[in-house]
């Protein structure tokens, strides 16, 4: 799916320990943190995602979204921070059906949590694995963007940047392989749980009014849900063997002439070279996964360059 290039749980956890909405949507596409390998319009470089804040009394919904093109925006994810009477806190991250499918909400664990071992007999499309008891957790009232929404000193931050026009700091990296991109995000799921593909996830959103009210007015896609249903999230930055040639192109043996049908040895001066002028599958075909494509841009700005928009 279009999400395995944006883990929500690294996103989360890069939220809760940045120190401004600001900063946060900064952080989140620097190059040099990992975490932004999503790629929606298929052009082998990392999109900007920008973050829009909305908020309602002592909830704040951060919506992440990533323009698609000049007329289209995509939400990605959206981030529900609510405070009760109590003054706890609470947050989660949903990712958007279109990129992770239904349910896809995660949270920080504020409790250690038990060891899980895995089913070996169950075959569905989100097997669980073996997964060690863990004592990490996360406080949220004392997350440094927690402790800054609800004070005195918040200003809401308005991101100016659209489609083609970018911050300086983007460097519109190459998108990277799905499995080189989840090894080397795995380390953000320690403080976190949920998250699972094809429902049966338990985490229950904590302002069902809140993401209602999100709802109606979500932002998608056209050209993203195009590229669902034809399954080029799922092929194009995968790599998948099956774009290798097979076996079967390979010209079958019965095509060679027989040896009634060769030339004698006195017309050899009158033949070409056959075998020099044979076009084999060289490994030149297996060049590169289309993941990899493409080189970006300068550092910043727009797309082709420091500063403008994207060509």
């Amino acid at each position: 799916m279009a999400g395995d290039n944006l883990d929500l749980y690294a996103v989360l956890d890069l939220f809760l320990k940045s120190k401004t909405i600001e900063g946060f949507e900064k952080s989140l596409n620097e190059q040099k943190t990992g975490i932004n390998n999503l790629d929606l319009d298929l052009d082998k470089k990392v999109d900007f995602i920008k973050v829009v804040t909305k908020k309602d009394g002592d909830s704040y919904t951060f919506i992440l979204q990533d323009a698609v093109s000049k007329t289209e925006t995509q939400d990605v994810a959206v981030i529900l921070v609510n405070r009760d009477k109590n003054k706890k806190v609470s947050v989660q991250i949903v990712g958007d059906e279109d990129l992770y499918g239904k349910d896809y909400v995660i949270e920080p664990k504020t409790s250690p949590t038990p060891a899980v071992t895995a089913n070996p007999a169950y075959g569905g499309p989100d097997p669980a694995k073996d997964v060690p008891a863990s004592t990490t957790t996360v406080v949220v009232q004392s997350a440094p963007v927690v402790q800054y929404v609800y004070s005195p000193a918040y200003v809401p931050y308005y991101p100016p940047y659209y489609y083609g026009y970018y911050p300086p700091y983007f460097a519109m990296a190459t998108v990277l392989a799905v499995g080189i991109y989840r090894h080397n995000n795995w380390y953000h799921h320690g403080g976190y749980y949920g998250g699972h593909y094809g429902g049966g996830n338990t985490v229950i959103i904590n302002n069902r009014n809140q993401i209602n009210h999100y709802n109606n007015t979500r932002n998608t896609s056209n050209r993203v849900q195009h590229n669902n249903a034809s399954g080029n999230y799922g092929n194009g930055n995968r790599g998948s063997a099956s774009t290798r040639p097979s076996a079967s192109t390979r010209p079958a043996g019965s095509t060679r002439p027989s040896a009634s049908t060769r030339p004698s040895t006195s017309d050899f001066s009158n033949r070409a070279n056959s075998s020099g002028g044979r076009n084999r599958s060289s490994g030149g075909s297996y060049g590169g996964s289309s993941s990899f494509g493409g080189s970006r841009g300068g550092g910043g700005g727009m797309r082709g360059g420091g500063g403008g928009r994207r060509r």
